[in-house]
């Protein structure tokens, strides 16, 4: 079974699950929407929500509308920028910017508070009833390691009074010379104990460190995309896979297979889990992990260190960010799967990159696999082919679904944008 749905990963983007008919993605034949720049499922309509806010990450959205979006970068001091639609056209038509003087990736809501993290710290401020919040934030979590490649601090709630913090490997493969041609891995890697995994904090507790979470899950290079599953009452992520295996093993892979390879992972998370990083990778025309070629890997020798994915997504699409619906307002078939946002990596160079769109895989409400995954969106990156990801218009860097079923996707590209869909049809 594990083996199929690993092959299917790498089959038609827009296929229909075989599990639930209404479940539909985009197909080649529809045409991007002049006025938005991309298109969506059928029966989904999109706007553009706002334009212009900065590099846009992940988001939250409160009950009574605001949309909340962490920024990358500053813009006009501000590391945040709160947005709301006072006349219900779609378009936000009030912006309001908040966390001066930072900038991050991580937004949520949980219970009460607007949490916000940048790439040291999770703070969090009492959820306004409209508007940004004001004042001094607390500080829940500090002094994160800050290695700067795979610093940004995504992070999710469980139901109990738990904050996920993801903590990315400042490393490629753990290499003892890191990126250089031919150098071996570490074994056992010293870069786990403290970086490569997920972390379990309390939620509620200020001045927390690294060293009072707990270590939930390792073995993961960078989970950007890391989000509850509310009905399976799991952690669930999607993981950055490792670069450059041309670069690094010329006389094992080619550039078209390191193009394609290694598989981008999308994975239930239980507490001790080791998802294989740096030790394997997955190649989805070979049923079981793959050694990675810093520890004695040819490329085709199987592995048994780290877990199979739920789904193997297609080599250096980047996920960025991982939604579960928490309504009803959706329709049926829509309610329980995961929404990824991929906004498409650099190392498929010299090929064409790829990525760029927003997925749905189809889940039942025990978090297992109900169909094939669909492209939801598509259309962001504009003209194919692109070559660098400078030459897209847009990138995916947020997922957020909405209490009254709106979805949102936020780009840090052309100046940032956000789109809001809704569903339209019967």
């Amino acid at each position: 079974m594990k083996a199929t749905l690993l092959a299917l990963a790498l089959m038609g983007a827009s296929a229909t699950s075989h599990a639930d008919q209404a479940i539909m993605g985009v197909t080649d034949a529809q045409a991007v929407d002049a006025d938005t720049g991309i298109k969506v499922a059928p029966g989904f309509r999109a706007t553009v929500f706002a334009d212009g806010i900065g590099r846009a990450r992940h988001m939250a959205a409160s009950g009574s509308g605001w949309v909340y979006v962490a920024l990358a970068r500053q813009q006009d001091g501000f590391g945040a920028v709160a947005l709301f639609d006072s006349d219900g056209d779609g378009v936000a038509d009030v912006r309001q910017g908040f966390a001066p003087g930072m900038a991050g990736t991580g937004m949520g809501i949980n219970g009460n508070y607007l949490y916000f993290a940048t790439d040291e710290a999770v703070m969090r401020w009492p959820l306004p009833e409209a508007g940004a919040p004001e004042g001094e934030a607390e500080v829940i979590v500090k002094d994160f390691p800050n290695e700067r490649q795979h610093s940004a601090k995504p992070f999710t709630f469980d139901d109990a009074g738990h904050i996920y913090v993801n903590i990315g490997a400042p490393s490629n493969a753990c290499m003892e010379k890191m990126r250089t041609k031919g150098s071996p891995g570490m074994d056992p890697c010293p870069i786990l104990e403290q970086f490569g995994g997920v972390w379990r904090f309390d939620a509620n507790k200020p001045g927390q460190t690294q060293a009072d979470g707990v270590r939930y899950a390792t073995g993961i290079r960078n989970a950007m995309a890391i989000d509850w599953n509310p009905h399976a009452d799991t952690l669930y992520i999607a993981q950055h896979g490792r670069d450059q295996l041309h670069s690094f093993f010329p006389d094992l892979y080619d550039e078209t297979q390191s193009a394609e390879l290694p598989a981008e992972e999308f994975h239930r998370v239980e507490e001790g889990a080791d998802l294989g990083w740096p030790y394997s990778y997955v190649d989805a025309s070979i049923k079981g992990r793959v050694k990675m070629p810093e520890y004695g890997g040819d490329g085709k020798m199987l592995s048994d260190r780290g877990q199979e994915p739920l789904i193997a997504f297609p080599g250096h699409w980047a996920p960025n960010d991982l939604s579960f619906p928490r309504t009803d307002a959706l329709p049926e078939g829509w309610r329980t799967g995961a929404f990824i946002a991929f906004h498409g990596s650099w190392n498929r160079a010299p090929k064409p990159q790829a990525g760029y769109r927003v997925v749905y895989a189809p889940m039942d409400a025990d978090g297992n696999l109900a169909g094939d995954w669909v492209t939801f969106a598509d259309g962001f990156a504009g003209e194919d082919p692109v070559m660098s990801p400078r030459d897209a218009k847009h990138r995916p860097t947020g997922v957020l679904v909405a209490d009254d079923g709106a979805i949102y996707f936020s780009s840090l590209m052309s100046g940032g944008r956000i789109w809001k869909v809704v569903y339209e049809g019967k």
